[in-house]
């Protein structure tokens, strides 16, 4: 059970948190998006407890992320699917599984592959500007329109110079 909710925070990056920052939410997202996405499929593959999956997969309906598709009247069976928002967070997990491959490599390397196009994907976080690869010696921060002294960000609205 989560102890600590980020819902009410002034910061982008807990808001997204408190929706897929759980440790089984972007395991759940990436078994949808690869078609695993019945909840006793669901349940067999991530081996949770039918509880706690059906709270995360509430939830994620709850916020957007996922959507139910009936498949089956009698008796009443539903798949999951990703809505457009839950579509635009796969390229993030796709990047932070690459992260993984590089850095927690499991005995016997990387269990899967993702593929874009004919070659083997290698993601990178890239600026939807220019284009180029973005590391974080080449970031910074300025102050964005809603930057505030509030929680979750109490000190960095004073570092940017937003107060």
């Amino acid at each position: 059970m989560r102890q600590t909710s980020f819902a009410d925070m002034h910061c982008s990056l807990a808001r997204a948190l408190e929706v897929v920052g759980d440790w089984w939410t972007p395991l759940i997202l990436r078994d949808v998006y690869l078609g695993i996405d019945r909840f006793s499929e669901l349940a067999e593959d991530l081996g949770l407890s039918r509880n706690l999956l059906t709270e995360r997969l509430n939830g994620l309906i709850e916020n957007g992320i996922l959507r139910r598709e009936r498949y089956q009247e009698r008796p009443p069976r539903d798949r999951y699917a990703l809505t457009e928002a839950g579509q635009q967070v796969i390229p993030i997990l796709v990047a932070l599984t690459a992260w993984g491959d590089r850095w927690r490599t499991p005995e016997g390397g990387p269990p899967i592959r993702f593929q874009h196009g004919d070659h083997h994907a290698a993601p990178m976080v890239a600026c939807g500007t220019c284009g180029d690869r973005i590391t974080s010696q080449d970031l910074s921060a300025k102050p964005g329109p809603g930057g505030r002294r509030a929680p979750g960000t109490m000190l960095i609205a004073e570092r940017l110079g937003t107060i």
